[in-house]
């Protein structure tokens, strides 16, 4: 318990330093030998029930644990569970081998401790970074990946843009000529699409998260450290800060700036630009407060009409 206490920088009663944790567990499945966390107050009474012989949780709640669970007491319980999930579970390094069925372009680099799962296909001046983990079933042209990424199965990163100059009988396609440009620690979740610059590259910035079914268009550009959740769509030319989380579901226009820290609610439409640290929700988006008063109003006003 020593060792993990000091990984996380927690503190712990002495009495339990010397405590044996086995595994890692939820609250409702945590028994002896176990470590879980708490840090959610909808979960205060299993917290306040369970028999792990430790959790993690923040110093207020501390007097709240049963008789004989030692609390790793920290700020941010969630992050240092996190920490501790890595080291007790950190990914497997196969052996690096090269099917004797594999067929590799000699212009494809691939950076080391890279692995590149059953099926996958790369495409002709791909660049791959050291330590990356590219699942089965993935399709990447045109692109440059960082160190450190994780790309699940069945994603498309590189295929064209959709560009077109509509008209009368006949819609041309406009050649895509940029690439992708993903920067390190990014992870890019299961059958996710994005597509290659038209001229400029589209780039994914440093640390940033996005989840599963996600569009992201031609030219758009997504800051560092930002979290974009599952079905989430992204038309080209799109800007978007560092740290901007969208919500599920959200659907933002193409040519706007969304600035640093921005917040956007599940299944918002945003059709104009956001300013930085703004939170906003609805269709079209508004100020999130905004919002939840035109919800409030027309809930009251449908009330009075019946």
């Amino acid at each position: 318990m020593r060792e993990i206490a000091e990984h996380i920088g927690a503190q712990i009663d002495a009495a339990y330093a010397g405590v044996t944790i086995t595994s890692l567990a939820p609250l409702s499945a945590a028994g002896p030998g176990h470590l879980s966390f708490f840090d959610n107050s909808k979960y205060l009474e299993q917290f306040k029930t369970c028999t792990a012989s430790a959790c993690i949780a923040n110093a207020k709640y501390a007097p709240m644990a049963p008789k004989g669970v030692a609390v790793l007491t920290v700020a941010e319980p969630y992050r240092s569970y996190a920490k501790i999930a890595q080291k007790f579970y950190a990914p497997r390094v196969d052996e690096v081998l090269i099917h004797p069925g594999a067929v590799i372009d000699k212009t494809v680099k691939i950076g080391k401790g890279t692995s590149v799962g059953a099926y996958t296909v790369i495409g002709r001046d791909v660049v791959i970074g050291d330590n990356c983990r590219i699942s089965p079933n993935v399709t990447l042209q045109s692109t440059k990946i960082g160190d450190n990424c994780i790309i699940h199965p069945g994603v498309r990163i590189g295929q064209d843009g959709f560009g077109f100059a509509m008209g009368q009988g006949e819609h041309l396609k406009v050649p895509q000529l940029g690439g992708v440009i993903i920067g390190n620690d990014v992870e890019i979740g299961a059958n996710t699409c994005i597509d290659r610059g038209s001229g400029p590259d589209t780039v994914i910035g440093d640390g940033t998260k996005i989840d599963n079914l996600v569009q992201i268009g031609h030219n758009v550009e997504i800051g560092k450290f930002c979290v974009v959740v599952a079905q989430v769509g992204i038309s080209g030319s799109t800007k978007l800060g560092d740290y901007v989380v969208l919500g599920g579901q959200a659907g933002i226009s193409g040519h706007i700036k969304i600035g640093t820290g921005a917040k956007v609610a599940a299944n918002a439409g945003v059709m104009k630009n956001i300013e930085p640290g703004m939170t906003v929700g609805g269709f079209p988006a508004i100020a999130i407060r905004d919002w939840h008063k035109t919800t409030l109003a027309l809930e009251k006003l449908t009330k009075g009409n019946k």
